[in-house]
């Protein structure tokens, strides 16, 4: 009962994320020969670009990149699109809850179901995961099943090691966004906040990248993984430390909460 009401409660934002993502993937791998016959003449030109500056050096790393398939579905995918956008429905996602029904008259019958507030907000982050968990993973395992109509291949177990660490890292997100959603009723200050705390970090990682080898987005897309350092494991254990901790703050902010 408590799995299927806190499913009612975010299929929509789910539904509409799982949709959104799966046709950007397949879009990633359906448009690839055409974005190569477009940028492949360009590439003996990226030379005589600058290097000594920001764009010289985008524009050359960028040129790398579309060299290989991997390359290109890594940098159009797992570093751009599929970060961005998930991340915004893992803000979706961890807002609302029990204190928002309390706005409109849902908390009482909530909490008269036989279950404590812990376990109420226990399913209802678990929920909120899972959907999460599906939504980093089922887009990211497009791209094996469409690379073949492209001419390409592209591994399961690549795809399986990108989309788990768009999870892992940006879960902290919506753990964040689910513990300011036990402070505010309301939906949109705990959302606002949470993309404004996306916001600061995206800026301080683009001022700092090259002092912070484990900075965000280069774990979250795996960054290290790609070029062949193996996974950012001391990224994710600290990812998936913080979000237990937020996710606990949480709890305990609804056990002392007067309803």
């Amino acid at each position: 009962m408590l799995w299927y009401k806190a499913w009612l409660e975010t299929r929509w934002r789910f539904l509409i994320g799982l949709g959104l993502l799966v046709c950007y993937a397949a879009a990633i791998v359906l448009f690839y020969q055409r974005v190569v016959r477009l940028l492949l003449p360009l590439v003996p030109l990226v030379p005589n670009v600058d290097a000594g500056t920001d764009m010289g050096k985008q524009l050359r790393e960028a040129a790398e990149l579309m060299r290989s398939y991997h390359g290109y579905v890594w940098s159009q995918w797992f570093r751009d699109q599929l970060p961005q956008t998930w991340l915004i429905f893992a803000v979706l996602l961890g807002t609302g809850g029990l204190l928002n029904q309390t706005s409109r008259g849902g908390a009482l019958y909530t909490l008269s179901m036989p279950a404590s507030r812990a376990r109420l907000l226990g399913v209802r982050a678990a929920t909120g995961l899972a959907e999460l968990f599906a939504l980093a993973i089922l887009p990211a395992l497009v791209l094996p099943l469409l690379s073949p109509a492209v001419g390409q291949t592209y591994g399961f177990g690549d795809a399986l090691v990108y989309g788990a660490c768009v999870f892992v890292r940006g879960a902290i997100f919506f753990s964040l966004a689910f513990l300011l959603s036990t402070v505010f009723a309301d939906v949109w200050r705990p959302a606002l906040m949470t993309f404004c705390a996306v916001a600061v970090v995206g800026i301080l990682e683009r001022i700092f990248h090259d002092a912070l080898p484990l900075s965000w987005f280069h774990v979250m897309s795996a960054e290290s993984y790609f070029r062949g350092g193996g996974v950012p494991w001391p990224g994710l254990l600290v990812s998936a430390l913080g979000s237990a901790a937020l996710l606990y703050a949480a709890a305990r902010n609804i056990s002392h909460r007067d309803f």
